[in-house]
């Protein structure tokens, strides 16, 4: 590498500030689980295709093999590892062992950060695709099955636990919002 085809980066992940020096082409994907450590985040396609390196940057859904790392720096990354605290799972996660929302595991970690950024989009009031209003200013959209499936639909399962996997996050959706 010469110092014009890399940087000194600073990547908060996990409430965690590291210091990198990364090649400028290098993704965020390879950053996480080369630089940092964390192999939660699968390369599944490497062309954005499959969802299984999806973290959140900010709160919101990523494909971390797109996103140079550079383009992270002074974002908040939150990987599957960062999503349970205090060594107790999130509601999404206990509800994916509960109801075996994964089979080989490969696409888990992107589905269960794919589905608590979904849940916060639905929270907003984001409508989707196959939302019947599609207007974001007006009440959240009903969280039913279409729904779940369109917005989950940019992360693949080669097992097919998609029933699993929707009953996980219509179920945690439900407990939300009782508890909230």
């Amino acid at each position: 590498m010469t110092d014009d085809t890399h940087n000194e980066i600073s990547l908060r992940v996990n409430d965690v500030t590291h210091r990198l020096i990364v090649d400028n082409r290098t993704t965020l994907l390879d950053a996480l689980r080369e630089g940092i450590g964390h192999t939660g985040s699968k390369k599944g396609c490497d062309h954005g295709q499959c969802g299984a390196c999806t973290v959140l940057r900010d709160g919101r859904r990523v494909v971390s093999c797109l996103m140079p790392a550079v383009a992270a720096e002074g974002a908040e990354i939150t990987t599957v590892e960062g999503l349970a605290g205090d060594g107790e799972l999130r509601p999404i996660q206990q509800a994916f062992v509960r109801l075996d929302g994964f089979q080989c595991g490969y696409c888990t970690s992107g589905q269960i950060c794919s589905a608590v950024g979904m849940l916060a989009e639905h929270a907003a009031g984001w409508p989707s695709a196959v939302t019947a209003d599609g207007s974001p200013d007006g009440p959240a959209p009903e969280l039913d099955e279409t729904e779940v499936c369109e917005r989950m639909s940019g992360n693949l399962c080669r097992c097919g636990a998609y029933p699993s996997i929707v009953r996980a996050v219509l179920e945690t959706a439900a407990r939300e919002e009782v508890a909230g």
